[in-house]
């Protein structure tokens, strides 16, 4: 078995986000599976038999999952394990990749769009900032703040975050000038064991659609303002989003258990 770490959404080392990528040769039972994305201590470890892709976080399996997909895509066409189109099959549904000539990683995923919501009571007090306003969908709250600035500055309650009913909670806002992105993001998932997410490509399946409708155009690049910090461009297609980005292998290896 081939375990490999990868940083997602980036085109540097020690960026992004990192994901495990495990290459198994037939299949595994979920509670190892498990087992080893504790042992990781990464947002999530991805595990790819034949076209067969799942994804777990140090606490549980994730139905949809945005940078472990691009860091499997990289993994095959790094090694030379692919080439093409790739049609990864999961339990959010067929997920195809491809790769440009520059290396980027383009995928092709479903929009989650959101419809308005309430605040929950405290959240306000949680996040440390003012939200104009909500949304949530199937997974995420999404909150748009008043500023770039409010959501760089970002020091939420986590416990206290861990008790709103949902995935994990996407705060965002239009990006400054100054920065060359359209929008940015953070993402907290304390409820599926992730504090906070360095970048995370299912978010971006509901900020591109909002912010797409926001700014009247398709074609849009989010900035995850994580420690670690991300980019990544999307293009809303009706019910579908390309999440395009690249990635870096960090470690390579055998898996010995």
């Amino acid at each position: 078995m081939r375990l490999f770490t990868v940083d997602a959404f980036t085109g540097a080392a020690f960026q992004g986000n990192p994901a495990a990528v495990c290459l198994l040769d037939s299949a595994a039972p979920e509670e190892w599976m498990q087992s080893v994305a504790a042992e990781m201590r990464l947002s999530e470890t991805a595990y790819l038999i034949g076209n067969s892709l799942r994804w777990f976080t140090p606490a549980v399996e994730v139905s949809l999952c945005g940078h472990a997909t691009l860091a499997t895509a990289h993994v095959l066409y790094s090694t030379g394990a692919a080439t093409g189109p790739l049609h990864f099959e999961t339990k959010g549904g067929i997920l195809t990749v491809n790769q440009a000539t520059d290396g980027l990683i383009i995928m092709d995923f479903p929009a989650k769009e959101v419809t308005p919501a309430t605040v929950p009571e405290g959240l306000e007090k949680a996040l440390g900032a003012k939200v104009l306003s909500a949304h949530r969908n199937q997974f995420d709250l999404l909150l748009e703040l008043e500023s770039d600035a409010a959501v760089a500055s970002l020091t939420p309650d986590i416990p206290a975050l861990s008790k709103v009913d949902v995935r994990g909670v996407i705060v965002t806002a239009q990006a400054d000038a100054e920065r060359d992105a359209d929008y940015v993001s953070r993402f907290f998932a304390p409820r599926v064991g992730v504090p906070e997410d360095p970048v995370t490509g299912s978010a971006h399946c509901a900020l591109a659609p909002y912010w797409s409708a926001r700014l009247g155009r398709p074609h849009l690049t989010g900035t995850q303002l994580s420690a670690r910090g991300g980019t990544i461009q999307t293009t809303t297609r009706g019910d579908r989003v390309d999440l395009a980005g690249h990635a870096v292998t960090i470690l390579s290896g055998n898996l010995h258990i």
